[in-house]
């Protein structure tokens, strides 16, 4: 099977490899990050020069884009030169509403719309631990699963299609929640002068231990406050499409438009583009209060 690749950047780099490594003819295009384009072309995967010549020459077009609107600008450049019996995969974290809207498109002319968002990093991409929450129909799950196992480790299937994304953004509005929090929290620990390696140290043995407080505060203890590399953009974004999921379900949850208001706000700053972990660097770091020396190894 031939498999194009629209989207591979950071997260889309370790999931190709994977898909090389199993066998597949992965194709690939141009993305802004050109270096990892070029190292997987040395690895096996070949480059077409846009979307639409990787929309012609594959049966199984994954997306790795960063939205919904985006999904819909490339499916106009491609929807052209797709073919009857085409499988479309979109891994990225799109709005619910969307998915089903462009599946019912595509289904009208034979054509499978998957939505496969993943859990997991760059990291977990590289060593083929991402998770996968699909959205399909029985038949169309099994014909992806195969692909899909090449860069994950953990596949489920939630439903229809839809489902997937529901399923992501339910997932994500816990970890950008806990995010929110572990940033108001750190923010007191400064302003009530506690040393953040002691209170972090004990933190990891109690409930408060998670994948975001580790990502966040350990590479803040050395100056590094990029350690949880997801955008507050992405984040903001992800807010906004867990919001429409909730309005859609006649939920109003406080504390879900609580979060939202604090990612509206870093954007209305112009940062965007930071890593969500920068939330914990609202003051210069020399004014958060560790001590080094005592505690390095």
């Amino acid at each position: 099977m031939r498999i194009g690749f629209i989207g591979a950047g950071r997260m889309g780099h370790g999931m190709v490899l994977g898909l090389l490594k199993g066998g597949y003819s992965v194709f690939v295009t141009a993305h802004r990050n050109r270096s990892a384009i070029d190292d997987l072309v040395t690895k096996g995967a070949v480059e077409l020069p846009d979307p639409r010549a990787i929309a012609n020459g594959t049966d199984c077009i994954i997306l790795c884009l960063p939205n919904s609107q985006i999904v819909y600008a490339t499916l106009e450049v491609i929807e052209c030169v797709l073919r009857r019996g085409q499988i479309l995969v979109d891994t990225g974290t799109s709005e619910p509403a969307s998915t089903r809207k462009i599946a019912m498109r595509l289904k009208a002319c034979g054509l499978v719309y998957v939505d496969a968002p993943l859990t997991g990093g760059p990291e977990q991409a590289a060593r083929s631990e991402l998770g996968v929450l699909c959205g399909a129909s029985l038949e169309d799950f099994d014909a992806v699963s195969p692909i899909l196992s090449c860069f994950a480790s953990t596949i489920r299937h939630m439903g229809p299609v839809g489902t997937g994304h529901t399923a992501k953004l339910i997932s994500n509005y816990l970890a950008i929640g806990m995010v929110a929090l572990v940033s108001e929290a750190f923010a007191t620990t400064n302003s009530a002068d506690i040393d953040w390696r002691k209170l972090y140290e004990v933190m990891l043995n109690g409930s408060g231990n998670s994948g975001v407080l580790r990502k966040m505060v350990e590479p803040a203890l050395y100056g590094d406050f990029d350690g949880y590399k997801f955008s507050l953009a992405n984040a903001a974004k992800d807010m906004g499409y867990f919001q429409h999921l909730n309005k859609a379900h006649g939920n109003s949850p406080n504390l879900a438009n609580a979060v939202e208001q604090i990612f509206l706000r870093v954007m209305q700053d112009g940062r965007g583009a930071q890593n969500v972990s920068q939330l914990l660097n609202l003051r210069e770091p020399q004014s958060y209060r560790t001590d080094h020396d005592e505690n390095s190894t």
